[in-house]
């Protein structure tokens, strides 16, 4: 179930990524065309909402009469929150058709034609990763403190010399530099790279291997999916 009280704000960043709290929300259809979204005998009642898919957020604030709710409207002259979610592409539950979903061929396309150059690594991989990581929201924040277009972690970001992690310049250029300190690591075995780039270059150590985490995996499998389809629709140097 959701929590009850407020937190401080931060952007959806995608998709739902773990149960217990956030993937309770079901959108219902009434006949008259309204929409209600509720967390309230949701194993029941319309279809599970599969926030930031569609890249809107939901926001959750309570009535005058101290009822919950939930819209997709952003409320006027009340607190609210909008709801943190994890990883776009991390939830192994996620409804998302990695084959079809929309690709974004353009956003932020001079930060990662020159940090793909930069630090040679492949620009469709970027782009996938990014997708994998933000959806292409330059504002995310994850509930563990991950930030921006690529996720960083605030120490990782400070290796990488990144002072403002949501600045897309910096994101993009320390995300990627990270990455291709991975593909280093790992040989240029660009799956490891990715796995290390989620669970950590020790765990990929540990198993020899992707860990057997089904975030972990599920992540893996769709950036590949998304870095294949960036590649067949143009994205190279």
């Amino acid at each position: 179930m959701l929590k009850q009280g407020l937190i401080p704000l931060f952007l959806l960043a995608g998709t739902l990524a773990a149960p217990g709290w956030a993937d309770e929300i079901r959108r219902i259809t009434h006949p008259d065309g309204r929409v209600e979204y509720t967390n309230v005998g949701s194993a029941a009642r319309g279809e599970k909402v599969a926030i930031g898919a569609s890249g809107s957020a939901i926001y959750k604030y309570r009535k005058q009469d101290g009822v919950l709710t939930f819209t997709d409207v952003k409320p006027v002259g009340r607190e609210f929150e909008i709801v943190k979610v994890e990883c776009y592409a991390c939830n192994p539950a996620s409804p998302v058709n990695w084959n079809n979903t929309r690709l974004n061929l353009t956003a932020y396309a001079a930060a990662v034609e020159n940090a793909a150059r930069h630090h040679r690594v492949d620009p469709a991989l970027i782009r996938a990763m990014i997708h994998a990581e933000s959806a292409f929201n330059s504002t995310a924040v994850s509930k563990k403190g991950a930030q921006g277009l690529m996720q960083l972690m605030p120490a990782t970001a400070a290796e990488l010399g990144v002072t403002n992690a949501l600045d897309v310049q910096q994101n993009i250029d320390g995300g990627v530099r990270y990455l291709a300190n991975l593909l280093k690591t790992f040989e240029g075995d660009t799956r490891l790279a990715v796995a290390a780039y989620n669970a950590g270059p020790g765990a990929v150590r540990k198993y020899g291997g992707i860990p057997p985490y089904a975030e972990t995996r599920v992540y893996v499998q769709r950036v590949a999916i998304l870095r294949d389809r960036y590649h067949g629709a143009g994205v190279t140097f």
